[in-house]
């Protein structure tokens, strides 16, 4: 049964549940509504959680653990007479789960039938070639091995969601059973629904942990299963970065300095434009601009959140690229070859980034108490030497803080890099020369025709790893200086 159809099933359930509910409180109460412990309604949603609360969490767990199951008995009928050297059991299961969709596909198209695909003892020629045909098989060759796995993964797959179907359904009429039962004007269902919702609220509360926790969980285990493939030595000290996409990747340069060294050069440029910019703006906005100038220019300035990055990487490959190449290009200075460079993407990034540091920033100088600004001036401070001396120091750890974000932004971002300062990993000095990022690799390499348990693609989590620990990095040296600035001026 397809995952929709079920979910519907449950809340067709839960709704006929809730008005089952209602009418069984009313009922056991002779229809007066004083009788009841709680409101009518109460008693229906009681039956409706109980319905859909179980069933969802028994949905939930199932489809998380199904995976691993079948998994481990896949990997368990490969011999390891089948993994070829170079490769690993993940690059295998990958090959299973492919041949797996196509005999999916070929079924579907009707080119094979349900019992013919799911026989062990078919002729292997025969379904090879029939998902050759159909185009259903990629690798160069398909071993018996693989494709026997694949119709086990195949009929364990489709087992166990029939299974889960049947369990999920009766789960959900087991808990209106349940919950109608216990129905009767003296329930204090209202009591009972309350702490549902609380519960729930708390599970809610708590998706961004544990999606915090899947994510770097996701990252350390596929990281590891790269660094089981190509050496951490290479990987976090070699110069070159040139990934091939045939074979399993074996003969990939995966060196990831140049391309740390081109986000870190990117960022710095972009910051270089926006940091200042945005810190002279917010202190103008706050300072010395009036109330009609204010209420125009800022919303005017942040405006520039709004646009979509590939907004800003047009711009940057049509209009900035161009402008700075007919400066310092041949027909210039002679020193840029390209209009995709580093100052290219830095300073439209750059020009991106102001509305984060003028923003933020307006608002922490607002911040600052209005009696630190009474006393410069009582001492006889100019308005400049007061925001020089007191207003900046003061709102020191809330302009870090601005800071930090729009690095981070800085960092993360991908489309004014791609359209911007081009693809080419390389170590250099000069801004003028097309280099690229880590987050422009990640889309590349999970964008490629190799298998996503290579080399190749796995080298993506080893990227985005490492950029997660340096931005966690970051985030602590300057949560230490905001602590320290912070202890000053409370």
């Amino acid at each position: 049964m397809p995952l929709f159809w079920l979910i519907l099933i449950v809340l067709a359930i839960a709704a006929v549940g809730y008005v089952l509910g209602r009418s069984r409180a009313m009922s056991s109460a002779g229809g007066e509504l004083s009788a009841l412990h709680s409101l009518p309604s109460y008693y229906g949603a009681n039956v409706a959680m109980k319905v859909v609360v179980p069933a969802f969490l028994l949905l939930i767990v199932w489809l998380l653990a199904q995976p691993f199951y079948v998994n481990s008995v896949i990997s368990g009928m490969i011999p390891e007479t089948s993994i070829e050297e170079g490769s690993s059991r993940g690059l295998v299961l990958a090959e299973v789960r492919r041949a797996a969709r196509g005999l999916d596909n070929v079924v579907a198209s009707g080119a094979m039938t349900e019992e013919f695909a799911r026989n062990a003892r078919a002729d292997f020629a025969d379904i090879s070639a029939r998902l050759r045909d159909a185009g259903q098989i990629v690798t160069s060759e398909i071993t018996q091995p693989i494709l026997r796995a694949a119709q086990r993964y195949r009929i364990l797959n489709s087992t166990g969601n029939l299974i889960m179907s049947i369990v999920v359904v009766l789960v959900a009429l087991f808990g209106a059973f349940w919950a109608l039962r216990e129905t009767n004007a003296e329930f204090r269902a209202r009591n009972v629904v309350e702490q549902g919702i609380k519960a729930i609220l708390i599970a809610a509360a708590s998706i961004a942990i544990l999606t915090t926790i899947g994510i770097v969980l996701s990252l350390v285990f596929n990281t590891w299963e790269f660094f089981r493939l190509y050496p951490a030595s290479d990987f976090f000290f070699g110069l070159t970065w040139s990934p091939s996409f045939s074979g399993r990747g074996s003969s990939s340069q995966l060196g990831i300095l140049p391309l740390l060294w081109g986000t870190f050069y990117i960022s710095i440029v972009a910051l270089l434009v926006a940091v200042p910019i945005g810190l002279f703006a917010a202190v103008y906005l706050s300072e010395y601009a009036g109330p009609k100038v204010r209420a125009v220019a800022k919303p005017l300035l942040e405006v520039l959140a709004g646009i979509p990055t590939i907004v800003y990487g047009l711009f940057a490959l049509l209009t900035v690229g161009p402008l700075l190449l007919s400066v310092f290009g041949n027909e210039g200075l002679g020193i840029m070859q390209a209009g995709t460079a580093v100052m290219t993407a830095g300073l439209v990034m750059g020009i991106m980034l102001i509305p984060f540091v003028s923003s933020l920033s307006d608002d922490i100088i607002n911040a600052v108490p209005q009696a630190m600004r009474d006393g410069s001036y009582g001492l006889g401070a100019t308005k400049s030497e007061t925001v020089r001396q007191v207003i900046l120091p003061a709102a020191l750890p809330g302009i870090v803080g601005a800071i930090l974000l729009a690095a981070s932004r800085a960092i993360g971002e991908t489309m004014i890099v791609v359209l911007g300062a081009g693809a080419a990993a390389r170590l250099s000095l000069n801004p003028f020369e097309a280099m690229t990022t880590v987050t422009a690799k990640i889309v590349s390499q999970l964008t490629g025709d190799a298998d996503f348990a290579s080399p190749v693609a796995l080298v993506a989590f080893a990227l985005g790893m490492t950029l997660f620990v340096i931005t966690l990095g970051l985030n602590i040296v300057a949560l230490y200086i905001v602590r320290k600035y912070r202890e000053q001026y409370d």
